[in-house]
């Protein structure tokens, strides 16, 4: 499976070849391209990350999490699901490293495991593909889009207590 990716390359290359493209130059104006997209969305990934770091040092999640948690136990939602639910919309490495300390607590086959490895899998990181997506083409109004990539959100955490209540308990 090891020579799949050369493969491609290779193909890539000779079918370049037979159409009498410059394979070479065409790639350096692609690589060339992709480096300008970087340039242009790396200030708004610094300011994301910058925000996300302090968001997490401050203890603004864990100042959230209290609050949030007795409602949210109150509704039948484990409290421990909570910091996980409200840094996967920020951070996906953040929101992974909580997902794997209620594994290492608790295990991957309680509850509350099951419902974060669902919420894994059905949640996105909405501030930072929104981030990258649309800075890289120059999108400023983002609001209509983060209001619904934030209730899309919401409602896969709720369909997450709610599956896995009703289909792995």
């Amino acid at each position: 499976m090891s020579f799949i990716v050369p493969l491609i390359v290779i193909l890539f290359v000779v079918a370049g070849l037979i159409k009498k493209v410059s394979v070479f130059e065409v790639f350096c104006e692609g690589a060339l391209k992709g480096l300008k997209t970087v340039l242009s969305i790396a200030p708004t990934l610094i300011g994301l990350i910058t925000a996300v770091t302090m968001l997490r040092e401050s203890g603004a999640i864990d100042a959230l999490t209290v609050l949030i948690s007795p409602v949210a136990e109150k509704l039948g939602f484990p409290g421990e699901i909570v910091p996980v639910a409200l840094l996967r919309p920020v951070s996906g490495g953040g929101s992974t490293a909580l997902l794997i300390d209620i594994f290492e607590r608790l295990g991957p086959d309680s509850f509350a495991g099951k419902i974060v490895s669902v919420m894994a899998g059905s949640t996105e990181t909405t501030f930072y593909a929104i981030t990258v997506y649309y800075s890289s083409v120059g999108i400023k109004k983002i609001r209509h889009t983060l209001f619904a990539g934030l209730m899309a959100d919401l409602t896969a955490v709720i369909f997450s207590v709610l599956t896995v209540r009703l289909f792995l308990t």
